[in-house]
């Protein structure tokens, strides 16, 4: 999907600030409150703008764990489990990938036990064939999103 100069200005005010004001987008970049407003709409109607959420910092609120699971999954498995795990609690990330294992899956809990009851339920999984876990040590950069560049 293209976006042209004025949306992806307005798409970077965006990311700078997701609260911002027609008034401060216009204001920011020097396109008319009236046209932000129209290609706002556009965007979101167009599914580039998806919403807008608040960013959590899960850690501040008790979930010190994170956890990175590689699954491989029994063919007729794919994609009853991807599915299934975008859908429970506490997993932030779920992805189809190429490679040795067929679902990368990241999730959040409130200490290892937590972590251990997630595991033991993959485990037992009939659809899926093998788990890989790694515990993260150290988060560098989390949800992070960048500015779009033009072509």
């Amino acid at each position: 999907m293209n976006v042209d100069d004025t949306e992806r200005r307005i798409v970077n005010a965006l990311l700078a600030d997701g609260r911002a004001s027609l008034r401060d987008i216009s204001g920011a970049t020097g396109i008319a409150e009236s046209t932000v407003s129209q290609r706002i709409d556009q965007l979101e109607t167009r599914g580039v703008v998806e919403g807008y959420e608040p960013r959590i910092d899960y850690e501040s609120l008790g979930y010190d764990v994170t956890a990175v699971f590689q699954l491989t999954i029994d063919g007729d498995g794919l994609p009853g489990v991807p599915e299934r795990l975008g859908d429970a609690e506490q997993m932030i990330g779920v992805y189809e990938v190429t490679g040795s294992h067929d679902v990368v899956a990241i999730g959040k809990f409130t200490d290892t036990a937590a972590m251990n009851a997630r595991i033991k339920e993959l485990m037992t999984d009939d659809d899926i064939t093998a788990v890989e876990t790694s515990v993260v040590l150290n988060t560098v950069t989390e949800y992070g999103q960048f500015r779009v560049e033009g072509e």
